[in-house]
């Protein structure tokens, strides 16, 4: 997979986390302007929490593939 071809695969599994949690959470039928601060914060805690699984995957697939995104999770 291409780092663009992954990075849409990682785009749509957070925006597929953040669907997953506005459905558990209800009240679909509100705008999203109605969302408070803390539904906002744990909207992006799914997506970012996608985004690291996946992250680790492809480093544990591919060993020394991708430097800056292991150097971007390990810090």
């Amino acid at each position: 997979m291409t780092d663009d071809e992954w990075q849409a695969h990682v785009t749509r599994q957070a925006a597929k986390a953040i669907g997953e949690w506005l459905e558990a959470r209800g009240r679909l039928h509100q705008p999203i302007r109605a969302l408070v601060l803390w539904e906002l914060e744990a909207m992006a805690t799914n997506a970012i929490g996608s985004f690291i699984v996946l992250a680790s995957q492809r480093i544990k697939a591919e060993p020394d593939q991708h430097p800056d995104l292991t150097r971007l999770l390990l810090g």
